[in-house]
């Protein structure tokens, strides 16, 4: 079996809920910006061999990214949904990579990601077949509610837990279970979910939480927090 690794990267998005006039992974954050940031963290392992980015075919601001001209990232057209985006990388990976190699696909909008909860994802590879995921287990109570937002039930959190990113899946493996996601009409939202559904079980690794997803114009300023935070760990 291969023992290679490639980084995929979803950012045909606009991110409506932030309310920005650019798409929230070039907004500006820490100096650089929330894509770059995100390549930075795949690229900088030692394991991971190249990055394939799915983006907008009208993408006008990748051109001033940092990593525009990095024959290690190969850009690729996204799609409607990421799911079609993931697809679409996957297919061109294919073309470059053995079915049996590992693809580590991680959202554009995960700036924060901790190179040891990285570290711990690739080692899984070594024990978990149906691949893995990072993710934490839920602390807080959680609610089901209705269309009204009215409580309908409390859910059990025992065993449930927040799905992070880097998803880490054999690539033969994870195209066939997101096409037959798809031939099935299910626009699934993580990688994860495809697997599921084509009756793998991904192990789940525990990270840290501040692997934060940037969704709302708040989750900036805490993210710029979080790499502050890391980065006096690493100096201290």
């Amino acid at each position: 079996m291969s023992d290679t690794f490639w980084a995929l990267v979803p950012a045909a998005g606009v991110g409506r809920r932030m309310g920005a006039a650019i798409p929230k992974q070039y907004l500006p954050l820490a100096g650089s910006t929330v894509l770059d940031l995100s390549l930075q963290r795949l690229l900088e392992h030692p394991r991971i061999q190249g990055l394939y980015l799915a983006l907008s075919a009208d993408d006008e601001w990748w051109p001033g990214s940092r990593f525009a001209a990095d024959s290690r990232v190969q850009r690729v057209d996204g799609g409607a949904e990421r799911c079609h985006s993931v697809l679409n990388a996957l297919q061109a990976l294919s073309q470059q990579a053995e079915t049996d190699a590992w693809v580590l696909v991680h959202d554009a909008a995960r700036p924060c990601l901790r190179p040891a909860d990285l570290d711990a994802l690739i080692a899984a590879a070594a024990t978990c077949p149906d691949g893995a995921l990072l993710g934490l287990p839920v602390r807080d109570t959680m609610k089901r509610s209705d269309e009204q937002g009215q409580i309908r039930q409390t859910v059990e959190r025992n065993r449930l837990w927040h799905a992070f990113t880097p998803q880490m899946f054999r690539l033969g493996p994870l195209y066939q279970a997101l096409r037959q996601a798809l031939e099935q009409g299910q626009l699934v939202t993580d990688e994860a979910s495809a697997m599921e559904l084509a009756g793998y079980r991904p192990q789940l690794i525990e990270g840290h939480a501040d692997n934060l997803k940037i969704t709302r114009p708040e989750d900036l300023a805490l993210a710029a927090f979080y790499l502050q935070r890391q980065e006096e760990g690493r100096c201290a």
